[in-house]
């Protein structure tokens, strides 16, 4: 059984239809990275693997659980089993980079404050940020420090699913290399299941087990990134050459 399994799913928003028909099955511990242009709807499947939107057909099913179904107070339950880095990192900026990490783990658990600081500090260490840094401010920190930040406070919680929403928008491409290396590093040490939407076809090919493209709301095109990359299709041809933000035609 997969670990995710998006069936049959629609979305639409208002007379915009989103998601039109679309499956994807993920694999435990998998790393999966779906791609596609602007307003693919790449961001919206990310939402309804970790139950923040709920599909209008089709189910969407979680180490076996329906979560399209569950009640709202189950579902935030639930919810612990993921760690989800937002793009840009989405810190809160009035508080240090410590107290960022340490949220989740005050919220959801009863540790103590000597555990909470361990925990803190061995999250640091996964993303390969100085223990110093946690006296820092988000605005003190470079955008690939800021991004380091929130993959800490997604594994925070030991997830066995991590969802990654952009993770290298707005880096420059050095950097940007360098966070693909950190995420694929993380998949192999943590052992999670792992999602990315992306639109950098550098980044995917350099994290994905298998890579997956959106359009028109369904998947069109999957496959190891080798294959990927060797595909026929006019659509995937666009989009490698790095036409994905323009029209793609069939």
């Amino acid at each position: 059984m997969p670990m995710i399994s998006l069936q049959h799913v629609y979305k639409s928003f208002g007379d915009k239809r989103v998601l039109d028909d679309m499956s994807l099955d993920i694999d435990e511990g998998e790393s999966v990275v779906i791609v596609g242009g602007s307003g693919t709807g790449k961001s919206v499947t990310l939402k309804h693997i970790i139950g923040l939107l709920r599909p209008d057909k089709g189910k969407v099913v979680v180490d076996g659980e329906d979560i399209g179904t569950m009640p709202e107070y189950e579902l935030n339950r639930f919810r612990r089993r993921f760690g989800m880095a937002f793009q840009e990192g989405a810190l809160f900026d009035s508080m240090s980079v410590f107290e960022n990490i340490a949220f989740p783990l005050r919220r959801h658990t009863e540790m103590t404050e000597k555990q909470v600081r361990d925990r803190v500090e061995e999250c640091l260490d996964l993303v390969h940020l100085e223990r110093g840094a946690g006296a820092k401010r988000p605005s003190e920190l470079s955008g690939g420090m800021r991004r380091r930040v929130g993959f800490a406070r997604a594994i925070s919680l030991k997830p066995a699913i991590l969802l990654f929403d952009e993770p290298t928008t707005g880096l420059d491409p050095v950097i940007s290399d360098v966070i693909a290396e950190l995420i694929r590093e993380m998949d192999h040490t943590l052992n999670t299941t792992t999602v990315t939407i992306t639109h950098d076809m550098k980044v995917a090919f350099k994290i994905a087990d298998r890579v997956a493209m959106l359009f028109k709301g369904k998947i069109v095109e999957q496959g190891t990134p080798d294959v990927f990359q060797r595909s026929t299709s006019p659509i995937v041809q666009q989009f490698i050459e790095g036409r994905a933000e323009g029209p793609l035609t069939e």
